[in-house]
Order: C-alpha cells, then sequence, then structure tokens
C-alpha cells in the first residue's frame, strides 16, 4: 500500500467516529498499517479531531519508533501494535469511548447476543477483558492492554467477533483495513445501546439461539455468504 494512501485512509476513519458521533474533543484514535512496508498509521496524540490533516497523520515501525511525522502518536499505539501482532489478518485498529459500548466496559460485562441486528455483524458476544493488575498497569500499561485482549481472544475468532471490551476502559474494534475498523465501531455502538435497552425493558431477556445467530452471521459472511450484491463473504 503506498503510504499517502494509508494517512488519507487514516484520517478518514478517524473523521468517521466523529460524524458517527462515537467521540468527542480528543478521545480515541484509529490506525491502519501497511504490512509489507511494516508501518503503522495512526492519529496523533491529544490532537483534536478538527485539526487533523494527512500530514498530521504519524507514521510509526512495528517497534512503535516514529519514521515520519512531527507529532507523537496516539498513546494507544502500542496497544494497536500487539493487536496487529497477534491477529495477522486485520489492516486496522479503531478505539472510542463512545456512550453505551463504554458503559457495558466500565460494568466489565460482555455484551449478549439478543437478536439478529447483533448477529448480522458479530458471531457471538462482544467479550469483556479481565482487569488488569496492579503491575501491568504500574508497567507497560498500553502493551499490557493488548495482551489482556489477546489472552481473552486465545478461544474465539477475531475475524468474526471484531471488537473487545477493556474493562474499565472502553472498546476496542479492528478491520481489514482502517475503514472497517472505524464501522465495526459503529455497529459495536449500536448494539451496545440496543442490549442495553432490550435489559432494561426485559432484565431476564434470554441470549439468541444458536441456530439463529450463526444463520444470520453466515449469510453475510463465509464462502456461503448470499447476502446483497457482491461475493461472498463480504460485510454489507
Amino acid at each position: 500500500m503506498r503510504l499517502k494512501e494509508l494517512r488519507l485512509e487514516v484520517l478518514e476513519a478517524n473523521l468517521e467516529l466523529v460524524r458517527r458521533g462515537l467521540v468527542i474533543y480528543t478521545f480515541g484514535n484509529v490506525s491502519g498499517i501497511a504490512r509489507e512496508e511494516g508501518l503503522v498509521a495512526i492519529k496523533p496524540s491529544g490532537v483534536a479531531f478538527d485539526q487533523l490533516t494527512p500530514e498530521k497523520i504519524v507514521l510509526t515501525d512495528l517497534e512503535g519508533q516514529v519514521v515520519e511525522g512531527g507529532l507523537r502518536p496516539s498513546s494507544d499505539l502500542d496497544t494497536h501494535l500487539v493487536l496487529y501482532r497477534v491477529f495477522p489478518g486485520i489492516g486496522g485498529v479503531a478505539h472510542t469511548h463512545s456512550r453505551y459500548a463504554t458503559a457495558w466496559a466500565q460494568a466489565g460485562r460482555e455484551i449478549p447476543c439478543f437478536g439478529t441486528t447483533h448477529a448480522d455483524y458479530f458471531h457471538g458476544a462482544i467479550p469483556a477483558t479481565g482487569p488488569l493488575t496492579d503491575a501491568e498497569i504500574a508497567g507497560e500499561y498500553e502493551t499490557n492492554t493488548g495482551f489482556a485482549i489477546a489472552r481473552r481472544f486465545e478461544t474465539l475468532d477475531a475475524s468474526a467477533i471484531p471488537a473487545v471490551l477493556v474493562s474499565g476502559h472502553g472498546p476496542f474494534t479492528w478491520g481489514r483495513s482502517a475503514a472497517d475498523a472505524a464501522r465495526n465501531s459503529v455497529l459495536l455502538e449500536e448494539v451496545a445501546a440496543i442490549a442495553w435497552r432490550t435489559l432494561a425493558l426485559n432484565p431476564n431477556a434470554a441470549p439468541l439461539s444458536r441456530a439463529l445467530l450463526d444463520r444470520h452471521f453466515l449469510r453475510k459472511h463465509g464462502p456461503g455468504a448470499y447476502y446483497g450484491q457482491g461475493g461472498g463473504g463480504q460485510r454489507r
């Protein structure tokens, strides 16, 4: 991927979070990776979204060293880098403090799949990580946050559930590109809000049956997908 195009895509993905009301002020960040070049493009730390330009998107190597750009990268960069290492199929990572998904994260609760809206995009509950230890917080905090996510996905398919709730912190999502990661943040916030309202109406609501969960997810994703006008396995 050409680095100019990567920067533009990462800029647009960050601005998509603003357009969808998922971030305020300097909250949140999106990154994208050029795997052949071994470089990551990410929002600069503490810069308001309305001040972003392609030139302000920071390029780093996979060790977190800045290779191009005059600003410091997002303080969450090390979490993104862990995710790129443990999920080799992803091309973008997004982090927000969106209202509903963050509420679930602060509660340390996974988001159950109560209905087909959720099942269309996430093949099961949105998992929550365990809490970090005091030593993990005092040490390489952002890296350890990435490790907490990785541990939670040891028995889960990150391509089928491209989202996680970091307990006490907030949501991270990922996808095939920076744009896809941002889109998954929008979808996560929507299902988080719907689940919240579901439990308000019926605290005893049961998760969707496995048969209906599988049917809705697989008709949009995978080799047998038949939803929409394009080829199988694409999200629409």
